[in-house]
């Protein structure tokens, strides 16, 4: 089975970023209100090997040519309840010097099997998004069985223990933790777990909810200072786009939605690429307004060209 192993993409932050998908589209512990994913479907805490490691490491192998800056264990859903996650780590470590990520939602960082497992990868990226249970449950709507102060006693232990780089993101929702209080609260959070990094995102794309809103550029700059250390606000990544693998595959994009609409889905599987490549090229293309959204009953196209 192929498909777990995507890219290398455009990543704002590492580069040229091979991505590894760890559990099946839309497996999570939250189903955060501003997901670019949509809803999630499959909402739990178990952790089992989801797919297997043999078939995601003889993908990897295949995928290491492509020289990229960093294998991000990432994808479509939460990879930290993929079961096998640390021997996972340890033989991409054997197989590679490319250096490991991982982008998780945190939440299970409270569990010491998760922690340890986590310790050999060289950067964990945690994100956090709500500063008190209210705002953990509107936000972040959680697993029944997750709650705000065991996920945030995670986020502090691992920090105290982990040896590698440790960037926490804090995603900011227009008219909701965009406020000062609220902002503070995230900031109080934050110093709490002491990462070495602190990333401010907002909704760029469009959201699981459309009350989800996204915060203007200028106002993060505002807010990023009232975090210690002073955080960076995440900006659009612009010079891996220009490389020509990626502009090729935006031309192949962009030829397609000439010819007629497509969502996501239809992009993703018009031209073999995975949902998240197809999402990086969209955006980029978006930024160029060479391609604008339309909604059309209820789902969500793509269009350019003189369907514009």
């Amino acid at each position: 089975m192929e498909g777990h192993v995507f890219g290398p993409v455009p990543s704002r932050r590492l580069g040229r970023s091979l991505g590894v998908d760890l559990v099946p589209f839309k497996t999570c512990s939250y189903d955060c209100i501003y997901c670019q994913l949509g809803r999630t479907s499959c909402k739990t805490l178990e952790r089992k090997e989801w797919i297997s490691i043999e078939d995601v490491l003889a993908e990897l192998r295949c995928k290491l040519a492509t020289k990229p800056d960093y294998i991000t264990l990432s994808g479509s859903g939460e990879p930290t309840l993929f079961s096998r996650l640390g021997e996972l780590i340890g033989r991409i470590k054997v197989m590679t010097d490319v250096p490991v990520a991982v982008l998780t939602n945190g939440s299970l960082l409270w569990r010491e099997e998760v922690r340890s497992q986590l310790l050999e990868a060289d950067l964990v990226i945690p994100s956090l998004d709500a500063g008190d249970p209210a705002m953990f449950r509107f936000v972040n709507r959680p697993h029944e069985d997750l709650d705000f102060e065991n996920v945030m006693d995670g986020l502090v232990r691992f920090g105290r223990e982990f040896q590698g780089e440790y960037w926490l993101e804090v995603f900011l929702l227009g008219g909701y933790t965009s406020i000062k209080s609220e902002v503070l609260k995230l900031a109080r959070c934050a110093r709490c777990i002491n990462p070495d990094r602190i990333q401010l995102n907002t909704v760029t794309r469009p959201p699981a909810e459309d009350y989800a809103f996204n915060v203007p550029r200028e106002r993060m700059n505002e807010l990023a200072v009232m975090f210690d250390p002073v955080a960076e606000v995440i900006a659009d990544f612009r010079g891996v786009h220009q490389q020509p693998e990626f502009a090729a595959g935006r031309e192949d994009v962009l030829t397609l939605l000439k010819r007629r609409p497509c969502s996501i889905e239809d992009l993703s599987s018009g031209l073999g690429f995975h949902r998240n490549e197809a999402i990086k090229y969209v955006e980029e293309l978006k930024s160029k307004n060479l391609v604008e959204e339309k909604w059309v009953s209820g789902r969500l196209y793509y269009v350019a060209g003189n369907d514009l």
